[in-house]
């Protein structure tokens, strides 16, 4: 069970890291160049119907595989556990990401236009280096990076 919750966690981070490196590198910049809120929406609504899906699997097999690693959730914060380290980083970035989201969803985007694409930039290039730190960080459970 443990290596069908590591593979399918893996795909859906390569979905959701890999969508967010696209955005950030490839369509934020023609975005901001042609001050186009359009384009950022189309991509936007053509990734949400895998990127979201992809984030909650995350969320989901991440919960269970750190309960795997460290079945005492009461632990998962205990900085004397060198596992905890991990879970820990994952929690606080998976907690900023829903930050930015929520900013995001419900402020900026309903007001989304060629005035305010910087503010939408602010949003998008700090979720996609929470989403490269998560994958470095699930990394360091193997290279021992945190501990």
């Amino acid at each position: 069970m443990y290596g069908f919750l590591l593979a399918l966690h893996l795909l859906a981070a390569t979905i959701w890291t890999g969508g967010h490196i696209v955005l950030s590198m490839v369509i934020l910049p023609k975005v901001l160049k042609q001050r186009s809120p359009e384009r950022l929406l189309d991509f936007e609504s053509a990734y949400e119907k895998i990127g979201m899906p992809a984030l909650i699997i995350q969320v989901v097999t991440g919960l269970m595989l750190a309960h795997h690693l460290l079945p005492d959730v009461g632990l998962w914060f205990d900085m004397s556990n060198p596992v905890a380290h991990g879970i820990a980083v994952k929690l606080s970035l998976l907690a900023l990401t829903v930050m930015f989201a929520l900013d995001a969803r419900f402020r900026v985007i309903p007001k989304l236009s060629p005035d305010n694409l910087l503010d939408m930039a602010l949003h998008i290039i700090p979720v996609t280096l929470f989403s490269v730190l998560f994958v470095l960080t699930g990394v360091s459970f193997r290279a021992g990076w945190l501990a």
